[in-house]
């Protein structure tokens, strides 16, 4: 199924990501977060390409195809562009389709900091444009609700989303955010070019000082001074870090809830208990929304 056709039929979409182990673990560590997660029956789980750009297409068909053809559920590949050629596109295309994957997250990829950039594509964009001139996938895109590091401004990050939608993307995942007046400020301007695909927001639970460091290093996300007092107040007791971090995403998605949005996509960082207790925090609000259709 399309995830376009969730969308459709449902009036808040609720769904998962995870990523591929590293090449240094094993496999069977993801077979176990599956099982772990299998039974919170979400719309559709994703899958990562990789970290820094690296090449995890094989693992990713690998576990989107045990997601789809093993548990059910539909799935999301994450492809990235930026070293690739078209040939290299189109054989993982092919493999994807042999597995009965319909839906593709169209990214650009991070770009190499030490090595020269070799490929056929520069911007998502141009990866969506090719894959819809071929087949008949669904594809997802990102948005930055802050604003892409590359763009002088939001205004400007906002604009160009409109080459991905005229590309063929069909919906759009938010990066992770931890302020919704951030969110609906974006909804705004998307509003304002005509951007009117839906937009799934983008929610992780912070568990950890050093994930919050981390994360903040890497996609620039600013942390307000609420969540900053609630790790300044439990930074030293892990369980009640967790569980903070836990109730902070389950208020932001119930905000989100009841101002409209289309969706949640839950960054679960591999953690069954992080996805289940949020899961089980917001579920019977899910059902409610979908009964209203």
């Amino acid at each position: 199924m399309h995830i376009t056709d969730i969308f459709n039929k449902k009036k808040f979409v609720f769904s998962f990501e995870i990523f591929p182990p590293k090449a240094t673990s094993s496999i069977e560590t993801i077979y176990k977060t599956l099982e772990s997660l299998s039974d919170l029956r979400p719309d559709y789980i994703s899958v990562t390409y990789g970290a820094g750009g690296g090449n995890n297409q094989n693992k990713t068909r690998e576990i989107s195809s045990i997601i789809k053809n093993k548990y059910g559920i539909e799935t999301m590949a994450h492809l990235t562009c930026i070293r690739s050629t078209g040939e290299e596109i189109i054989d993982t295309l092919r493999d994807l389709k042999k597995e009965g994957i319909e839906n593709i997250l169209a990214l650009r990829g991070d770009i190499p900091l030490e090595e020269e950039v070799k490929g056929d594509f520069q911007h998502a964009s141009d990866l969506a444009e090719f894959i819809m001139s071929r087949d008949n996938f669904d594809l997802g895109g990102t948005c930055y609700p802050e604003g892409h590091v590359d763009c002088k401004n939001l205004e400007e990050d906002v604009k160009n989303l409109k080459f991905k939608i005229e590309a063929g993307v069909t919906h759009l995942t938010t990066q992770l955010f931890f302020d919704n007046n951030d969110f609906y400020n974006f909804l705004n301007l998307a509003e304002k070019h005509n951007i009117n695909v839906p937009i799934q927001a983008g929610i992780m639970p912070l568990t950890n000082k050093s994930q919050i460091e981390r994360i903040v290093t890497l996609s620039g996300s600013k942390i307000p001074e609420k969540y900053i007092q609630i790790m300044n107040k439990f930074e030293y007791d892990k369980d009640a870090m967790a569980d903070a971090g836990i109730a902070y995403a389950s208020e932001q998605i119930i905000d989100l809830m009841a101002n409209g949005v289309d969706g949640v996509h839950l960054y679960t960082m591999n953690n069954p208990y992080v996805a289940r207790k949020t899961h089980n925090n917001i579920i019977s609000l899910v059902h409610s929304l979908n009964r209203e259709i």
